[in-house]
């Protein structure tokens, strides 16, 4: 069971190194241990007011944060994350089937009825091609944010509340396992049963609706088909430029699906994104240099507000140095790889990758939105 008590979240059973015995006296440590015990016996839901914020706790023991603190805590990693990144070497990658694609993408939208654009549920705005409102223009869109087995329920319940605000239909799917596979489905059927309304009206008989499957390389796009199919359709890998052509797909007789291969900018402007992206593994290996990336985020989860430095020791049994990630990589390097930065940083990269520091988003709904 945590207490939290001026924004300082701590045990009953204090260790004897805790920063928050450090902050407050002996004796104001255990009058407010002791007020808090008894609330606890009392009552379900506990409100313990002190410093610029108040908290709330419930009988279950999960402490709900401050929206607003919440919201400075992910506003002040995003400052630091650009700041970070500014002495690193460019992130670009941009194989040449894309250029092609991204043409025959564009004309295929034209005959399109539903567009489905999946993306990344760590990276959900990273993962959001700059120029896809401009192709999908008025046509009806379905956002899929895919690999939600990969977040938090806060994370969730935070892209649930933003798309919903921004009036935007958004799908939670496990492209691995199937779920979300089926609402798909049946939303994007709904979303154009106007089409064979209208056909009928004009003595027409009706046709399959036409989804377009877009998005990022290696978000999960095929894998969402074939689970949709029930088999493998679409050839499908946990890495990003499998898919080099456009493919038309059948689903049952009511809905026809537009299997693409994942695109992106040509240039990548913003930095931040290109490194999640990395992170997350959503571009090629070879656009950056995975030692840079992983000290990245190293940093990245030392602020991140429900993971912090104690999830890297608890990983690894090393202490963090204050905001340097790249001395935590060589620390990692000299324990475990004699001295090797390379293994190191791909270790912390595929731990991340495979939720060795729990499951939860890189990012969180812009600002302005809560």
């Amino acid at each position: 069971m945590a207490v939290q008590i001026s924004g300082v979240c701590f045990p009953n059973s204090l260790p004897n190194n805790c920063l928050w015995q450090h902050q407050h006296p002996l004796n104001e440590r255990r009058s407010l241990a002791a007020s808090a015990s008894t609330h606890l016996q009392s009552s379900s839901t506990i409100q313990i007011v002190g410093g610029s914020s108040s908290s709330y706790i419930h009988g279950t023991g999960c402490s709900i944060l401050d929206s607003r603190k919440v919201e400075d805590d992910w506003f002040d990693l995003d400052k630091d994350l650009h700041h970070w990144i500014k002495a690193l070497r460019p992130v670009q990658w941009y194989p040449g089937h894309i250029a092609k694609t991204e043409r025959e993408l564009k004309e295929q939208l034209k005959l399109m009825d539903v567009v489905v654009e999946v993306r990344d549920a760590r990276i959900p705005m990273s993962t959001s091609h700059p120029q896809m409102d401009l192709w999908i223009g008025n046509r009806k869109r379905i956002i899929v944010l895919n690999r939600e087995d990969m977040i938090s329920t806060p994370d969730r319940n935070a892209w649930a509340a933003y798309f919903a605000k921004q009036g935007i239909r958004v799908v939670f799917s496990n492209g691995q396992l199937g779920m979300g596979s089926m609402k798909l489905s049946r939303l994007a059927k709904s979303l154009a049963d106007d089409v064979n309304v209208k056909r009928r009206a004009r003595g027409l008989l009706p046709r399959a609706v036409r989804a377009g499957i877009v998005g990022y390389p290696n978000v999960g796009k095929s894998s969402l088909i074939n689970r949709l199919l029930k088999r493998r359709m679409c050839p499908a890998a946990p890495r990003p430029g499998v898919t080099r052509q456009l493919r038309w797909v059948k689903f049952g007789k009511d809905l026809e699906l537009l299997d693409s291969p994942g695109i992106i900018p040509m240039r990548i402007s913003d930095q931040s994104a290109a490194i999640k992206l990395a992170i997350c593994d959503d571009i090629g290996e070879r656009s950056y240099d995975v030692t840079d990336i992983a000290a990245i985020l190293v940093q990245m989860l030392a602020r991140i507000p429900s993971i912090g430095t104690k999830a890297l020791y608890h990983r690894y049994r090393i202490e963090t140095d204050g905001q340097s990630g790249q001395i935590f990589v060589h620390k990692l390097a000299l324990k475990l790889f004699s001295g090797d930065v390379h293994q190191a940083s791909f270790r912390i990269l595929t731990d991340f990758r495979k939720g060795k520091f729990g499951w939860f988003s890189l990012e969180r709904p812009p600002r302005e939105s809560f």
